[in-house]
């Protein structure tokens, strides 16, 4: 059992090792058998469209490695989370209702935390690959992505709700941010069942 173990922890080295930021690339022969797998596994997702057209222009890095398409998910959630904040912050110096202003600040808070709880779960990513150990170490860094991932993704659909039932915003800017904050929300969704899938594969492969 110690060979499969020591190969598969060499295997998931690879998480670590890249980043949608210099990633994309031209199409290549082999990019429609990576869009095949990055269909197959999207179907696993609760919006397999949005998977498909958010991981699909990472194609030719990600290739058929679930490990790097996994890495790509979350770097792509974190991504869009960050550029949700920025975007959310600029916008709201005129839109703010009166009475509002609490909420928004509430929002900003939550969708910081977010950004914060990705960030914790890419570096758990690293942890996995780099795990020396099996078992419990293992089953650690797995329960800490999925712990910080469900969190962040919490936090970002507490956000949208709040800025809608609160009325916080003026309608144009409301009907903005909400469209970009459930984006965010749903990548990092689909991020979360992608691993959720994965940990459970390692875990039976493990016995743990």
């Amino acid at each position: 059992m110690a060979k499969p173990i020591i190969l598969l922890l060499a295997a998931l080295s690879i998480l670590y090792t890249a980043s949608p930021a210099n990633a994309a690339t031209t199409s290549s022969p082999s990019s429609s058998s990576a869009i095949d797998f990055i269909e197959a596994s999207c179907s696993a997702t609760l919006y397999p469209a949005l998977c498909v057209q958010s991981l699909s222009r990472y194609a030719t890095s990600i290739r058929r490695n679930r490990s790097q398409l996994i890495q790509t998910a979350f770097s792509v959630s974190l991504d869009e989370a960050q550029s949700t904040k920025a975007i959310f912050a600029n916008k709201l110096i005129n839109g703010v209702k009166p009475g509002g202003m609490a909420v928004v600040k509430d929002c900003l808070e939550q969708i910081g935390d977010a950004v914060d709880q990705l960030r914790e779960s890419i570096e758990e990513l690293k942890n996995i690959g780099q795990a020396k150990g099996v078992g419990q170490e293992l089953e650690f860094h797995i329960s800490n992505v999925q712990k910080w991932t469900s969190a962040a993704l919490t936090d970002l659909s507490t956000c949208t709700d709040a800025v809608v039932a609160g009325e916080a915003l003026d309608g144009g800017l409301e009907t903005s941010v909400r469209a970009r904050m459930d984006g965010a929300a749903r990548v990092t969704s689909n991020a979360l069942a992608l691993f959720n899938r994965f940990g459970t594969e390692l875990k039976v492969f493990l016995g743990i």
